[in-house]
């Protein structure tokens, strides 16, 4: 997302807002799903995730990566979600219960940059990626079955994981 688009947002201008909307509304609806298990109050989690990251815009730093914030607040909102469902239910709410959610935030939040950044590479990367990583083959093997030279696998495979570590950098930095 551009920087001016990001300062526009944390000036609270309204098309900004739609913009960061946009780009964010999915990948918080993933993360509070796999928190939630519920598909009302993960909804409800975006909406309110959003609600508070406009009313707090202004503490925003344009200069930062918008994403680690947003999945912060939203962390923080599905957590409340959960006590205040298990409050409403009767249930204690166990201890160990909050040490898993962020846990299975943080997989999820990786999980969807993962599957983020290898969709953005190109295909012929992303195949030789799909094959090594996923399907567990060797370069060699990888050559023989899409009939091109070791070389072309390495070279394709080297510059894949090149893209996936600077694409990917801001998910080490906040882990």
């Amino acid at each position: 997302m551009d920087r001016e688009t990001l300062e526009r947002f944390r000036l609270g201008d309204h098309a900004a807002v739609r913009v960061v909307y946009d780009r964010f509304a999915g990948p918080l609806f993933t993360i509070a799903m796999s928190i939630l298990k519920d598909r009302d109050l993960a909804a409800d989690a975006v909406q309110q995730s959003f609600v508070k990251a406009w009313k707090a815009a202004a503490t925003y730093d344009a200069n930062r990566d918008l994403a680690p914030w947003l999945y912060a607040i939203a962390r923080r909102v599905c957590i409340d979600i959960h006590r205040r469902e298990q409050i409403r239910r009767h249930d204690e709410l166990k201890d160990d219960a909050v040490s898993v959610l962020p846990t299975d935030l943080e997989q999820a939040w990786e999980a969807y940059e993962v599957r983020s950044a290898v969709d953005r590479l190109e295909h012929d990367e992303r195949e030789v990626m799909r094959l090594m990583h996923l399907e567990g083959y060797t370069q060699p093997e990888i050559g023989e079955r899409l009939g091109l030279p070791v070389g072309t696998v390495k070279s394709r495979a080297h510059r894949a994981h090149r893209k996936l570590s600077g694409m990917l950098r801001h998910v080490l930095e906040t882990g």
